[in-house]
Order: C-alpha cells, then structure tokens, then sequence
C-alpha cells in the first residue's frame, strides 16, 4: 500500500514590498521627531523672550528702587546736617549770652565795691555774692560749689532766705539746664537757706548727669522780705584748682 504524500504549502517571497514598509515607518517616525523638536524649540524661544522681557522689567525697577533710596537716604543726611548745625548754633547762642551776663555781673560788683568805698550812699541790695568757685570732685562727674555771700557796709539788720542755682550745658547736640535738685541726686537738695548778718559760706558737692557738658551757672537770691526781687548772677564754668 503506497502512503499518502504530505500537505504541500505554498509561502510568498517579496522582499521588495518588506523594505518598503520598513522604509516608510523609518521616515514617518523620523518626521515625528522633527516636527516634536521645531515645536519644543518654538515653545522654549517664546518662555526665552518672556523670561527675558521680565528680567528686563525686574532691572528697570530695582533701578527706580534704588534712585529712591538713595534721595531718601541724601534727604536724611541732610536734615541731620542741619538739626546738627543748628543745635550748635543754639549751643554758641547761649555761650555767648552766658558770657555777657557774666561780664555785666562782674561790673556789676565792681560798680558796687567802688561805691562802697567812695561812700555811695544808694541803696543797694541788701546780699551781696562775694564769691562763687567750682572744684574738682572725687571722679570726673562729681564737683564742688562754694559760695560766699557779704553784705554792704555797715549792714544793721539779719538777712535770710533761699538759694537757687542752675547749671546750664548742653546734653548730646541739645542744650539742657539743671536745677540744684537733679544735681544733688539721690539726696535731692532743692535749695540752699541762708540767715546771716555779715558773712554766709555755702558748699554744695554736686553730680554731673553723663555726657552732659557745663558752660555756665546761675545763682538766684530770693530773700524772705516780702516784695524784694530776686538777686540772679551768672558764672562761667571754670574750675579752680585751689
């Protein structure tokens, strides 16, 4: 018995049309890729020129920022400039005022020592200031005041009442002025009495606040009679070292 022969398959061979699909699906892709990169390319040319476009809006207003800090800064200069000048200005006003009135005091008791050897017979003011002394204390803030008060020839009666005393200065640019009961601090002295018929020393150790610098002081005789006016005199400050 002769076998059957085995099933017999026909295959189609074209190469041809293999390379051709290949080849179309290579330049397809490869279009894709092309058409991605000119996009990507397009998008990151536009964030560029926005980001750019905001740099330069950023620079233009760091630049206005800074020209109005800097007018601020000149105007604040200024202005410290000129309260500095004038704070001077106030300090030598007053320099000068304290020295003319220490110079019309000084005639002022020469005036009265001449006319009390000539005999004058004016009245004058029943307390005379003799004397007034600033010396050095234990530190640099610390001073002693010493005041002498006499009277005209021949007084015949008691005079008494009270004593004031100022030390004007200035504190920083400011001119500031101290009363007896901020220099005595802490044991407040807010005046001096006195009750004499010829001759009254006073010594009062005083404290310079820190930082504040003396230029003058002020001495003001209130007496106990009644409607007597108030004897004031002023005093460059100068130490004596005696």
């Amino acid at each position: 018995m002769i076998p059957a022969p085995g099933r017999l398959v026909i295959r189609t061979y074209a190469p041809l049309r293999r390379y051709v699909v290949f080849g179309g699906a290579t330049l397809l892709g490869l279009l894709l890729l092309y058409v991605a990169f000119e996009a990507g390319r397009v998008r990151a040319d536009a964030q560029g020129l926005a980001a750019q476009a905001e740099l330069e809006q950023l620079g233009a207003s760091y630049t206005e920022l800074e020209a109005a800090n800097r007018e601020l800064r000149l105007r604040i200069a200024t202005q410290e400039t000129s309260e500095v000048a004038q704070g001077r200005e106030r300090t030598e006003v007053q320099r000068t005022i304290g020295e003319l009135q220490a110079q019309v005091a000084r005639q002022s008791q020469d005036l009265a020592f001449y006319r009390g050897i000539v005999g004058d017979k004016t009245q004058g003011p029943p307390v005379r200031i003799q004397q007034f002394r600033v010396t050095k204390g234990s530190d640099p803030r610390r001073f002693l005041l010493r005041l002498v008060l006499g009277r005209p020839v021949r007084p015949d009666d008691v005079v008494n009442g009270t004593i004031g005393i100022t030390v004007e200065g200035s504190q920083g640019e400011s001119p500031a002025t101290l009363d007896l009961a901020a220099l005595t601090l802490p044991d407040t002295v807010r005046e001096l009495r006195f009750n004499y018929r010829y001759l009254q020393t006073f010594e009062q150790a005083i404290v310079l606040p820190e930082g504040f610098r003396p230029a003058r002081s002020t001495v003001e005789i209130r007496l106990g009679r009644k409607g007597a006016e108030p004897l004031r005199q002023t005093f460059l400050w100068k130490l004596d070292n005696a």
